[in-house]
């Protein structure tokens, strides 16, 4: 066991929140150290290889959680310097102003944040700036108001997606281009780390032309001589002192040896379930329910959107390579014909012969396959689902994670995809849509966290909220969550922007209590 180092920041976990805070605070000149519990992802062929990323699973966590029947899966989490930031869609929008609020939905009542919408607008722009956010303003109807205009110009349809979008303006629909963070410059294409491809959506970029937080916010970070960053460091527990007012150290696991590290403050990033896991294995006598948890809510509240992924078979060739580019709200708020939420919906990137192959029948006809492939217009189907008590990560006496999760909302999911169905014969596409063949019966199931969120929710009452508005635990003085944990509500967007812009405003309150400031006057966008 190594003896203890002393920083002024320690931040575990490097993705979208501790990746984005460890940039944040890197200027400061104080002591900072990120732990990461995987290493660097590989630049190899199997990066944009769709077998090796759909079918084999082999950038997800070598691990297996426990379901609430009590059987065992493999999460599609990913642990790597940038996280799961690593493999994402790269899709960064933010919440909605009214997700800020109490919302009314079929199967109950999603809550309200004690911060709102116009409070977090300043850091959403920040945020925007270091992801090169890319995405036009005015287009998307449910877009609260903007400080300003995206960084970057939307990024543009290829034919088959722009004849989509004009035929949904056709029949009064609002289609926008996406909110995506990507290196990429159509006017100047060899100044551009993107070359528009079709691995996108679940596979890493070999390019680094994907807004990951590893590129845009860990790299830069450790330009500063004041930042380290230990990889393979897994963290099994966090000490306190005996009164249970303060971490006094972290607890780590690397190469089979155990280390120790302290810290005038410590954030945990790891995710919303390792997060949750993790306080409740530093459970200690003066926190007999789990660190940080006299409230009784961590790990509790977990939520994960409902999702489907599905193929629109257009009637002529989709040619489309870069895919994922147009979005729709129409039935964010509702329908026509029922009055609560249905969710959103957006392009996904385009499937491929060998993804199809994999989750078709053993028998399909390769002639099958390759129309579908052809044809196939690719997408993704999101419904906010409800922070459920009983939806939640535990872990039992051997350190094993285990995640109970029901669906609820589930009415206004099945209506969305209806909706999108009933459009097909509109939108030059037969009629019917096909489940997303790595997908079991449409919906994402249990291994799929890439929305994990809400299981160390913020609030202003420590008596149902483990953190206050500041994301500081209310029984640990020094100890903050910067992940998606903190979420007490999902609302039916991608959550990575809002828990990059979270991560920005907890830097700038770190900085106030630390008595520093950043030492820059602009945010450095990506480093070369």
């Amino acid at each position: 066991m190594s003896t203890s180092e002393h920083y002024d920041v320690i931040i575990i976990g490097s993705g979208a929140g501790g990746g984005t805070l460890a940039y944040k605070l890197a200027s400061t000149g104080k002591r900072i150290l990120v732990l990461e519990r995987g290493g660097y992802l590989n630049r190899e062929r199997e990066n944009w290889d769709s077998k090796a990323i759909y079918l084999d699973g082999r950038y997800h966590a070598d691990e297996e959680w426990i379901d609430k029947d009590g059987e065992p899966f493999r999460p599609g989490a990913h642990y790597f310097v940038g996280g799961n930031t690593k493999a994402y869609g790269a899709i960064l929008f933010r919440l909605r102003d009214t997700d800020f609020g109490e919302v009314i939905h079929h199967d109950g009542v999603s809550p309200a944040w004690p911060i709102s919408y116009d409070e977090l607008e300043p850091y959403y722009a920040d945020a925007e700036r270091l992801y090169l956010v890319h995405g036009k303003s005015g287009e998307d109807h449910t877009e609260a108001w903007r400080s300003g205009d995206f960084p970057h110009p939307p990024v543009s349809h290829e034919p088959r997606i722009q004849q989509l979008s004009d035929d949904m303006e056709r029949m009064g629909l609002h289609p926008f281009h996406l909110p995506i963070g990507i290196d990429l410059d159509e006017s100047d294409p060899e100044g551009s780390r993107c070359i528009r491809c079709d691995r996108f959506d679940g596979f890493p970029c070999i390019l680094d032309a994907k807004a990951d937080a590893h590129i845009c916010a860990v790299r830069p970070a450790f330009q500063h001589d004041n930042v380290s960053l230990l990889t393979h460091a897994k963290v099994e527990r966090l000490e306190t002192d005996p009164a249970g007012h303060m971490v006094t150290d972290v607890v780590v696991e690397r190469h089979g040896v155990e280390q120790r590290f302290s810290g005038d403050i410590v954030v945990v990033s790891c995710g919303a379930v390792n997060s949750a896991a993790l306080l409740l294995k530093s459970a200690s006598d003066a926190h007999p329910d789990g660190l940080a948890n006299s409230s009784g809510v961590v790990g509790r509240h977990y939520m994960c959107h409902l999702n489907s992924a599905v193929i629109a078979v257009s009637k002529s060739p989709n040619d489309t390579v870069f895919e994922k580019t147009l979005g729709c709200n129409d039935f964010y708020y509702g329908a026509d014909d029922f009055d609560r939420p249905l969710g959103h919906i957006q392009m996904l990137a385009k499937s491929d012969r060998q993804i199809l192959k994999g989750g078709a029948p053993p028998l399909t006809p390769g002639f099958t396959l390759d129309y579908v492939a052809k044809h196939a217009i690719d997408m993704w189907l999101t419904s906010e689902d409800l922070p459920l008590e009983q939806n939640r990560v535990t872990v039992d006496g051997s350190g094993r994670i285990h995640l109970s999760y029901t669906d609820s909302n589930r009415e206004p999911h099945r209506r969305l995809l209806r909706k999108l169905g009933g459009l097909m014969g509109h939108l030059g596409c037969h009629p019917h849509l096909l489940p997303h063949s790595v997908v079991r019966d449409k919906r994402i199931p249990i291994e799929g966290v890439a929305h994990q969120c809400g299981t160390v929710r913020f609030g202003d009452d420590p008596r149902n909220s483990a953190l206050n508005v500041d994301c500081r635990a209310h029984d640990v003085d020094n100890l903050y969550v910067v992940d998606t944990s903190f979420f007490p509500s999902a609302g039916a967007v991608n959550p990575a922007l809002t828990a990059m812009a979270n991560a920005m405003r907890v830097g700038d309150h770190l900085m106030e209590r630390m008595g520093v400031r950043e030492h820059e006057t602009e945010l450095q966008e990506v480093a070369s």
